[in-house]
């Protein structure tokens, strides 16, 4: 376990343990249970252990007010038993919409952090195609472009969305998807059940009070979510990957009929020694990063960083999991073959892998940023 934690982090983490092992993995893996009923009782559990609203500040006031340090203490702590990901574990954070005053947070915050609405991140564009624009007309701003790929647009009821503002630069603007002009052109699931969505925008007019922050901040506001999730994806992928390293570990010591187990060959000590040190490089990463994050640093890289390489490497341990197991991991419903369909989608949420390679090195030589 990490160095250095506060009491009230081992505590934390203690607690989130707790609830996940006694609660939430019954409920995971109760296959008679209706879905909605499953995520009402996650909820409730998760509420009761004071976990699921460290996504919002105490006073609901708009702003997600938690250390990255106590958000990885947490998520780290559930995904170890697998259930980090069940909807309900942790509510609505306010996201773009941290800190909003009136009439948006009346309209659109309270109601998104009640779970009343759902919002959907407008962020990725067709390759090739004309960025998102707004030109200024009065108190509108009218917008026209396409999205390729909304994060949860096909069940959004409004979208936070980057668009190019003339003559102000990027900006980040709510769009109702009832507005006129906003239309879906394609919705779909990504293989872990996901629901996305694909939009188009003609001559939609978004109020002024909808554009987020200061002409020419969206890309930076944008910037700042993205990371935010990529420390979450860390994450998780950190405490899954402990998890499925204890999974393969159960395998690996079990043993078989002629009275030998798994683990007595030395190609699979070999990779299970290599993968228990992969882990442990990657989970150094994500507590390293999140400090450095509640330190105020500038840590565009170091999330990137964290964020590939945590999924790389708990996607290493499903793979090698699966293979030393065999055939059995592959049926519908086992928990590797679930967590693999999982991991397999995050390599491209949040930036795809390679290209996020990519920007790190844009990072240093192009930019500066970053100590990677």
């Amino acid at each position: 376990m990490p160095e250095f934690l506060p009491a009230e982090l081992v505590a934390l983490r203690e607690r989130a343990e707790r609830v996940a092992r006694d609660e939430l993995v019954p409920l995971r893996d109760d296959p008679d249970l209706d879905p909605h009923e499953r995520s009402r009782r996650v909820r409730a559990a998760v509420e009761a252990a004071g976990i699921r609203r460290l996504t919002l500040d105490p006073g609901l006031a708009g702003r997600a007010d938690q250390p990255a340090l106590t958000l990885l203490v947490a998520r780290e702590a559930l995904a170890r038993h697998g259930v980090a990901h069940l909807p309900g574990v942790f509510a609505s954070s306010p996201g773009l919409l941290a800190g909003v005053g009136e009439p948006l947070r009346s309209t659109h915050l309270e109601p998104l952090l009640a779970g009343e609405k759902r919002a959907g991140f407008a962020f990725t564009e067709p390759v090739g195609a004309r960025p998102s624009r707004a030109r200024i007309d009065g108190d509108d701003r009218v917008v026209d472009g396409q999205k390729s790929y909304v994060t949860g647009g096909a069940d959004a009821d409004f979208l936070t969305a980057t668009v190019e503002v003339e003559g102000q630069g990027p900006a980040m603007v709510v769009i109702d998807v009832d507005r006129p002009g906003v239309s879906i052109t394609r919705r779909f699931a990504s293989f872990d059940g996901a629901r996305h969505a694909a939009f188009a925008f003609e001559e939609v007019r978004v109020p002024r009070h909808c554009v987020l922050g200061a002409p020419g901040e969206g890309r930076g506001k944008a910037l700042e979510r993205i990371s935010e999730v990529r420390r979450m994806i860390a994450a998780d992928c950190v405490g899954t990957a402990a998890w499925l390293l204890e999974l393969l570990e159960t395998h690996l010591a079990t043993e078989r009929r002629d009275g030998r187990r798994p683990g007595d060959e030395q190609r699979a000590r070999l990779r299970f020694g290599d993968l228990r040190v992969q882990a442990y490089a990657a989970r150094s990463m994500a507590y390293r990063t999140a400090r450095l994050t509640d330190a105020g640093e500038n840590v565009v890289n170091e999330c990137i960083a964290a964020k590939l390489f945590a999924r790389e490497v708990a996607n290493a341990v499903a793979d090698a999991a699966i293979q030393l197991v065999g055939g059995e991991a592959l049926v519908e419903g086992h928990p590797l073959e679930r967590t693999y369909r999982r991991l397999r989608t995050l390599r491209l949420a949040e930036g795809e892998s390679d290209v996020l390679r990519v920007n790190v090195a844009r990072g240093r030589l192009d930019l500066g940023q970053g100590r990677i």
